[in-house]
């Protein structure tokens, strides 16, 4: 299983355990057998259409690249038979539709977060699903989660 983020630092100013929260979070899951694959947030002028002032955005840069390469490295590989994408995002279409076209004994499937469907990617690939609010609280780590050298983390209020 891999886990694609970055660290959103930009936001230490206004959120300050912002990274902290999700390094903590990072910790469990690699705990668990989880590869994390971290990117990075790219710092943007933007132009406001309505005023012309000019102000700073941060964008994620190279996850949604990094997951298209991973997973047709692990269909070429023949690691697995069948990929679960837990994402919405339309920009991974390119590559599921390369990843079938080029491996068509092998699947792909949208987990859908809670709410946001995408109807693009469900016709895309039609095993996908979307994950109900009640599985996200029936499958939460346990807090306190034990780290395997003793240490326990707590789960932050806003996990």
């Amino acid at each position: 299983m891999y886990y694609f983020s970055a660290l959103a630092r930009h936001l230490e100013s206004s959120n300050p355990d912002v990274t902290s929260r999700h390094r903590a979070f990072i910790e469990c899951i690699e705990a668990t057998g989880v590869d994390v694959l971290l990117n990075r947030f790219k710092k943007k002028s933007v132009k406001c259409p309505s005023c012309g002032q000019r102000f700073n955005r941060h964008e994620e840069k190279e996850t949604d690249v990094a997951i298209a390469v991973k997973l047709l490295e692990v269909f070429a590989s023949d690691s697995c038979d069948t990929a679960v994408l837990v994402t919405g995002d339309t920009d991974l279409a390119p590559a599921v539709r390369t990843a079938t076209a080029l491996f068509p004994n092998k699947n792909v499937a949208f987990a859908f977060p809670y709410r946001p469907k995408n109807n693009e990617l469900k016709h895309l690939a039609p095993g996908s699903f979307e994950i109900s609010k009640g599985q996200y609280v029936k499958h939460q780590l346990p807090d306190p989660f034990l780290l395997p050298n003793g240490r326990e983390i707590r789960k932050p209020s806003k996990w």
